[in-house]
């Protein structure tokens, strides 16, 4: 009876990617063919690029991957994580990082609207940079004179609970920019995008430190899980 050849692709094959057909590398196969037609873990096979004396790559990947959940929550992990598996030192998890920033930056990207018209714009457009981060990540994007998004710009990564944000550091590169206006966007990796009182203190500061300098703040959006917070829809900037 006639037996199918496994496919190293799909099967779990220990030998080295590097001695099989060329058609069936996960980099060749990428090269030829586009990285739409390869699996997650062809897919960060590809990143990893070498495996352990006793798996591949793909081996290693699909690891990482059922580790962690898949990729939305490989997204999630941190270095240190991605440090705990054989064969994933510092470089390879540096690696995988700077290539899901990538992913999320380019996916906000296609998203950016010509105008932010609301908070709910907003929102909409930095929740796939911010979503599910483990810690405070507070943003200043720049706007001009039409609320078209000049750049985003990171201030400050705190700790699981609050982040540090000094006005001086928020508003130079605004000033530098000559933006016409700012609004800033921050996460909570709670999940609950309710504003605490340091939120509602330092966007007192921040307002009025964009009053002294001509560059008003339209908007502090605060995000969490699948929602989010506008000062300025909720009347929080008056």
């Amino acid at each position: 009876m006639p037996r199918r050849l496994q496919n190293p692709a799909s099967g779990a094959p220990r030998s080295p990617i590097r001695t099989w057909p060329k058609e069936e590398r996960p980099r060749e196969r990428l090269i030829q063919h586009g990285p739409q037609g390869l699996s997650e873990a062809q897919l960060l096979a590809i990143l990893l690029r070498t495996g352990t004396d006793s798996q591949n790559a793909l081996e290693v990947a699909r690891q990482i991957l059922e580790r962690f959940g898949g990729v939305a929550g490989l997204s999630q992990a941190g270095t240190a994580e991605l440090c705990k598996i054989g064969g994933i030192g510092l470089a390879k998890a540096a690696t995988i990082k700077a290539a899901l920033e990538l992913g999320r930056r380019a996916l906000a990207q296609e998203e950016r609207p010509a105008q932010f018209r609301g908070g709910a714009e907003v929102a909409r457009f930095f929740l796939p940079r911010l979503s599910g981060l483990k810690q405070e990540v507070f943003l200043c994007a720049l706007l001009d004179s039409k609320n078209r998004l000049m750049k985003d710009l990171p201030i400050s990564v705190g700790s699981l609970t609050a982040s540090l944000v000094h006005p001086r550091e928020v508003f130079l590169p605004a000033v530098r920019e000559s933006a016409a206006a700012v609004l800033f966007v921050h996460n909570h990796p709670s999940g609950d995008p309710s504003p605490s009182e340091e939120d509602r203190v330092l966007t007192r500061r921040l307002r009025q430190t964009g009053e002294v300098l001509g560059i008003p703040v339209l908007d502090h959006i605060i995000i969490g899980n699948g929602r989010y917070v506008s000062f300025q829809e909720e009347g929080w900037l008056d």
